[in-house]
């Protein structure tokens, strides 16, 4: 095995956000801001390498040695207050409009308050001029497909999809590395929209939606898509477990802690943070003396 695959841990880089929390406790017990953050990227180009021969660089500088741009973006959201409504677009819509490439993405809820809902689409009969009227005098809400979510769903965010985050949830948002986002409404605060463009990408019907959980051998499959597979393993205290990567991956602790096992070298896989195995990296072991829980984050090869 080559330096050059041997997976590592990153530290979480916080971005501040209107919308977010100033305390993020149990997840994060400093983010080194007062300011409240609304996301902590666990895999954002900006990440810094805390283990292994990489240790101290950025994951965006790795692409030489990882063979190009990490494939996956994954995220903790954590909002105070709503998230803006918002639409990204597909791969061929961002190319055309001068992007790399589209925004395809899921959430895995980790804890929500009751009540707590998301809005995932537009209500029938609501195309793009309604929508262009509704941000105009500000009834934007109530032309979307508002949803509740329990811990434990998952649901899937289609490119096209015009979407929101309530607040009193955490989320696990795995996606396509991409921060193309177009805002349409925002409540009235005083940020920047991206109607012109948002409209142009709108879909009237899409694949979003809550996705049922699928018991396979040993795990629970989450989601399967194009762009990433999520799945599920909790582990008992004692035993250890083998972890297919099947292209360039992720696993990111939930509770708990394990170490994950490759070849002769090893890494602690902790809460919150995100342990990357590149393409190429192979399978991993994970073995904890007490119970643990994880996600495993996949770009399908």
């Amino acid at each position: 095995m080559t330096t050059s695959f041997v997976p590592f841990r990153l530290n979480p880089w916080f971005s501040e956000r209107v919308w977010g929390k100033k305390d993020l406790r149990p997840w994060y017990s400093d983010t080194g801001t007062t300011e409240p953050v609304g996301e902590a990227w666990l895999t954002g180009p900006q990440c810094v390498v805390e283990t292994g021969p990489f240790a101290g660089r950025t994951l965006a500088s790795l692409g030489d040695e990882l063979g190009g741009e990490f494939p996956l973006l994954v995220k903790l959201l954590f909002p105070a207050d709503k998230l803006s409504v918002q639409v990204h677009p597909d791969d061929a819509q961002a190319k055309a409009l001068g992007e790399t490439r589209g925004k395809t993405e899921c959430w895995y809820v980790l804890e929500a308050a009751p009540g707590a809902a998301v809005a995932l689409g537009l209500r029938d009969g609501v195309g793009a001029a309604e929508v262009k009227n509704a941000v105009a005098d500000g009834t934007m809400e109530s032309l979307m497909r508002w949803v509740p979510v329990l811990v434990g769903d998952m649901l899937f965010v289609d490119a096209g999809t015009v979407h929101a985050i309530g607040p009193g949830v955490v989320l696990l948002e795995t996606q396509q590395t991409s921060d193309v986002t177009y805002r349409l409404y925002d409540y009235g605060r005083p940020r920047e929209l991206h109607l012109e463009k948002g409209l142009q990408v709108i879909r009237t019907k899409t694949a979003a939606g809550k996705v049922s959980p699928k018991p396979m051998d040993g795990f629970t499959r989450l989601i399967e898509q194009r762009y990433f597979v999520v799945d599920r393993l909790d582990v008992n205290a004692g035993d250890e477990v083998r972890v297919v990567m099947d292209g360039a991956g992720c696993l990111v602790g939930l509770a708990g802690s394990g170490v994950v096992r490759f070849g002769g070298d090893e890494v602690e896989l902790k809460a919150a943070q995100a342990v990357v195995a590149p393409m190429g990296s192979g399978d991993v072991t994970v073995r904890t003396d007490s119970a643990v829980s994880f996600v495993r984050c996949v770009a399908p090869v």
